[in-house]
């Protein structure tokens, strides 16, 4: 409930955003926070994944990679601020590792009301604060209110610090796992965000704002694959299996994905009249909607497993389709040649994952 009712209001705000701003000012303000996202998926050392299933296991590590974490993090929001001499750029920054790491601690103690309050708590700030800043202080107060939203997460850090040690020698026992987490997490902020700084360059902000409103309509498609992926993560990391909610969940994804190639466009174009472009990409980005979430049930399979590897691959996989398939084919089809790049990196990354899945099953049968 919590991250149904969390990711409407996320929605809610960027869907009004959209309605207030021009493509051109939404691409921008997306184009900061891809430079953002990008800097935080560098500094994430400690990923939301890797966190929750340690935690689920007991191990006593959190600490240590928060604070290798935070260190990062300093130094990346330092570059941010000396090269774009902007702020909250850097602030959000801070506002996404603190939100990702007690996110995973949460999940990974399988405290789903705590969690609840936190992501809620957000999210409501994400409303109040990020539209009241808009107000206040025009385009530039949103990243600021954005950041703002996640000063509440810092609770958890304390916590953290208050109850363990840092302990350098249970990370470097547990390397290999945690360093194919974080280039898995990497390569997911480079795919989510990379379009971004991409399309600019080749394409302008204006492409870029309809651009980032498919990708937030995706986003809300993608929101129950998402929050099955959260469930079953840190159950199958204490071996408790659910093979009929994945059948389930592979279901309702075909019908999300139905729902968006018919049905959403049509929204879009009376609600969002200044983005009449993004109306085709979405038809074609709901198709990414089925391969993205076979693809989050087996990561969630094989980082259960402590698999990372598998899963880094895969990911990595993703990534270069992904920017192989925007210089090119946006290069004659403009936006619909980005939301086929996005349809394509999602279905290789599937299509790798399920073929190592029968390799791993053949092995052991074998």
């Amino acid at each position: 409930m919590a991250d149904t009712v969390g990711a409407g209001m996320t929605a809610i705000f960027w869907f009004y955003m959209a309605t207030l701003l021009d493509a051109e000012q939404y691409g921008e303000i997306h184009y900061f926070l891809g430079i953002a996202g990008i800097a935080y998926a560098i500094s994430l050392i400690g990923t939301q994944n890797t966190v929750t299933v340690f935690t689920a296991k007991n191990f006593k590590i959190e600490p240590t990679l928060y604070f290798l974490t935070l260190v990062i993090t300093s130094v990346s929001a330092i570059i941010l601020a000396l090269i774009f001499y902007r702020l909250d750029i850097s602030l959000i920054v801070f506002g996404f590792i603190l939100s990702e790491l007690s996110i995973g601690y949460l999940l990974g103690r399988k405290n789903y009301i705590g969690y609840s309050k936190y992501v809620l708590t957000q999210k409501c700030l994400t409303l109040g604060v990020g539209i009241g800043f808009y107000f206040l202080f025009g385009v530039d107060g949103i990243i600021y209110g954005l950041a703002l939203s996640y000063i509440h997460f810092i609770i958890i850090f304390f916590k953290i610090f208050n109850r363990s040690k840092i302990n350098f020698s249970l990370l470097k026992s547990h390397f290999g796992f945690v360093r194919d987490n974080y280039f898995y997490s990497l390569s997911i902020g480079f795919r989510t965000q990379i379009g971004k700084l991409i399309i600019v360059p080749l394409l302008g902000f204006s492409i870029l704002g309809n651009y980032a409103l498919a990708l937030q309509v995706v986003a809300v498609l993608m929101m129950f694959s998402n929050i099955i992926f959260k469930y079953l993560l840190s159950q199958e990391a204490s071996n408790i299996l659910h093979d009929r909610l994945k059948k389930f969940t592979i279901l309702i994804s075909v019908g999300i994905s139905a729902l968006g190639i018919i049905f959403l466009p049509l929204a879009i174009t009376s609600v969002f009249p200044k983005y009449i472009l993004a109306v085709d990409a979405i038809r074609i980005m709901s198709l990414a909607v089925i391969p993205s979430t076979i693809s989050l049930l087996y990561t969630s399979k094989l980082l259960s497993l402590e698999n990372s590897k598998t899963v880094l691959i895969g990911k990595l996989i993703s990534v270069i389709t992904m920017i192989v398939g925007i210089v090119i084919l946006s290069d004659f089809l403009d936006l619909i040649g980005i939301a086929i790049a996005f349809v394509l990196s999602s279905t290789v990354e599937a299509t790798y994952l399920i073929y190592q899945n029968k390799i791993n099953i053949g092995e052991k049968n074998g």
